[in-house]
């Protein structure tokens, strides 16, 4: 009787066990982004309901502040991943979560423009390497072919952020003066900050570090993944130099790549920090008072669709492969919509465009991140995603620091906006470039490899 070789495993064993990983993992892990990324852009929702008043925050002020966040994520990115790399995921993320939740607890307690940037500055510091990371440990759980419904699941807790997130932090604000005579954007602060620690501690019990030390799968599940996942690595490595940390560093792939992602995380974050402020706008053009739940409301709304959209085009995707239309094709109607959102002539206007331009962004983030790792490997993963998304995220400092200082300048968010579509458009053009120069990811063999 002829025996199967463990790496050719049938389609039931292969889909029972990308099962189990993807319920096992990806809900955990996608918690800790959520909560990530509603720590990161609290800040964003305190700044129109008390915190700009109280610190005398001008707007150029609060996009420093909300800014240099990044400068120490950046510092510390790549050395933060290669350290996950080396030390495991299960140590590493969770030390990561601790240690930000314990900074973001003190932004309860800030009491001046000075302080808001120190805190900021050491949160990302805090912070540093636990995106890439994520993405990192979640790519070498499933093979190349099942990774762009991986990151999928796990980016939509993004948008989901701000669909929760906002409402939440509304009525964490609403508790004004109830707990310890707090203002109700510093209660905001300690709400959203303390889950972090506890995840994090969670953490440090729950994940596990490779498919090999996964007592949760059955014998035959663990030795198909680890035989499948191997086998990958050796044919990405067999590259030229892409099992390397130091080439990976200096791959033109990589580089532009870098490039591309922060067009994206430029209109990303312009939209996270600023959206709350476009909306207290709304109240001067129509007379219109809202309370804080009525806008954290409202600031959530364009995200419904974006989580919808996010879902559906990755699944198409993957299902038809990753074409360059994936990727390119939401960046274009982002960099369109996004500066027009501001001469729609009504607040429902206005959001309905925000809605397309968020939708956009979040369709074209997942199906990006499937990129990197169709030709790197091992430590050049780690070094290669994280200085993407290092490089991208001075996107992170840039664009609310400009679209702050250009807004003081103007006296209005359309040249701004217009700003955030121009390097959108340019995301677009760049990965079109790459595509037909380099023909990226043309040669795997999974639906995941991008084609022109």
């Amino acid at each position: 009787m002829s025996q199967h070789p463990t790496t050719d495993p049938t389609a039931e064993l292969a889909s029972r066990t990308i099962r189990k990983v993807t319920w096992r993992l990806v809900p955990f892990v996608a918690l800790m982004f959520f909560i990530n990324y509603l720590d990161r852009t609290a800040i964003g929702f305190a700044s129109p309901n008390g915190m700009a008043d109280d610190l005398a925050l001008s707007a150029a002020q609060f996009g420093f502040a909300s800014g240099v966040f990044f400068i120490g994520y950046i510092v510390l990115e790549v050395p933060s991943n290669l350290a996950l790399h080396r030390f495991g995921a299960r140590r590493w993320l969770s030390r990561i979560m601790v240690s930000w939740g314990i900074v973001a607890i003190l932004f309860t307690w800030v009491q001046n423009v000075e302080q808001l940037v120190a805190l900021r500055f050491l949160l990302g510091v805090a912070e540093a390497g636990f995106f890439p990371g994520a993405i990192l440990y979640l790519s070498l759980w499933v093979p190349s072919v099942y990774r762009g419904r991986i990151l999928m699941l796990f980016y939509l807790a993004q948008p989901l952020t701000t669909v929760i997130g906002a409402p939440l932090a509304g009525a964490l604000m609403q508790n004004h003066g109830a707990f310890f005579g707090l203002e109700g954007w510093r209660f905001m602060f300690f709400g959203v900050a303390l889950p972090a620690i506890i995840v994090g501690i969670i953490a440090w019990f729950y994940l596990t570090d490779r498919p090999a030390d996964a007592t949760w799968l059955s014998p035959d599940e663990r030795r198909w993944l680890a035989g499948a996942l191997e086998s990958e690595r050796a044919t990405t490595a067999s590259g030229p130099g892409h099992a390397s940390a130091r080439l990976a560093m200096k791959s033109g792939r990589v580089w532009l790549l870098s490039a591309i992602y922060f067009g994206f995380i430029y209109g990303l974050y312009a939209l996270a920090f600023f959206l709350p402020s476009i909306i207290e706008g709304f109240q001067d053009q129509t007379g219109t008072t809202f309370d804080v739940m009525q806008k954290g409301l409202i600031t959530a709304i364009p995200y419904v669709p974006a989580t919808i959209a996010m879902y559906l085009w990755s699944r198409d995707a993957s299902r038809r492969g990753l074409k360059t239309w994936h990727i390119a094709g939401p960046a274009v109607v982002g960099a369109v919509t996004i500066p027009l959102a501001l001469y729609a002539g009504s607040p429902a206007a206005t959001v309905a465009l925000v809605a397309v331009t968020a939708c956009a962004i979040f369709a074209a983030l997942p199906n990006f991140w499937t990129l990197p790792t169709t030709f790197l490997t091992g430590a050049a993963a780690a070094a290669g995603v994280a200085l993407i998304n290092t490089i991208g995220n001075l996107a992170g400092f840039s664009a609310p620091y400009i679209t702050g200082a250009v807004h003081d300048w103007t006296g209005g968010y359309e040249l701004p906006l217009i700003i955030v579509g121009a390097f959108m458009l340019t995301s677009a053009i760049l990965l079109v470039v790459l595509v037909r120069t380099t023909r990226i990811g043309a040669n795997s063999p999974t639906p995941n490899a991008v084609k022109a």
